[in-house]
């Protein structure tokens, strides 16, 4: 009904990009601090703090099977991560 649900805070600048995993589980968020984090959408709680990037990071869109985590950033790369690790 429109309620609020949950916040999820950690990053240190603006947030461009956020997907579900296809579970519904896990939410990845993409940033201009350069992270990828994925929280606990139950909990409400950080899991994964993803590094490598140079530049923000303007999209996250998980893998059907939600195993692999794709994000793509202005330093002109796009990265996989490993949900699993």
């Amino acid at each position: 009904t429109g309620c609020l649900q949950q916040i999820f805070e950690g990053h240190s600048d603006s947030v461009h990009s956020v997907a579900f995993s296809p579970d519904g589980q896990v939410l990845a968020s993409g940033s201009s601090d350069h992270t990828v984090r994925l929280w606990d959408t139950a909990m409400g709680c950080l899991q994964q703090i993803f590094e490598g990037h140079s530049d923000s990071v303007h999209s996250v869109a998980f893998s059907p099977d939600g195993q692999v985590l794709a994000s793509g950033s202005s330093d002109h790369t796009v990265r996989l991560w490993d949900t699993a690790t």
